[in-house]
């Protein structure tokens, strides 16, 4: 099974570099890690090229959670991560893959600060240890879906 994690996030804005911390935990083990940082559009082209059975994203994602809360987004949801440049909504860029990927699975973290900074607050630090864990087991879907509302 292929499987990458594309990681989203913005490092000098403390939470917001989520997901790039995600995807340092599972560099060698088993996952493809691409770091696109900022720059999501970028990674598209290599991710079609790796063709995975499972990709799974994950950024920074204002859910109105409690920081460090990480859920299960649909597809549609794109837009509370924050994961955008250029204009161009999360959600759109990743439509772009639809049938070029197996399982496309969004990961949203939501952040306690999003100022200048580095390192991230305590609680979005644990949710990494736990994504972290459920993805190198193999079962993101274990990842809670965020409820509708």
């Amino acid at each position: 099974m292929r499987r990458v994690l594309l990681a989203i996030g913005n490092p000098l804005r403390r939470d917001d570099g989520v997901g790039l911390r995600v995807g340092e935990r599972l560099q060698g083990t088993g996952w493809t890690v691409i770091a696109a940082g900022q720059a999501v559009e970028n990674a598209l082209g290599l991710i079609e090229r790796l063709n995975p059975d499972l990709l799974v994203v994950v950024d920074a994602a204002e859910m109105g959670l409690p920081p460090g809360s990480a859920r299960r987004l649909p597809l549609t949801a794109g837009e509370r991560m924050f994961g955008s440049t250029h204009a161009l909504p999360l959600s759109f860029l990743l439509s772009r893959l639809t049938g070029k990927v197996g399982e496309l699975i969004l990961v949203g973290i939501q952040p306690a600060d999003r100022a200048l900074g580095e390192g991230l607050t305590p609680p979005v630090q644990t949710s990494v240890e736990r994504v972290v864990s459920m993805l190198k087991e193999n079962r993101p879907t274990a990842i809670s879906p965020l409820e509708p509302g």
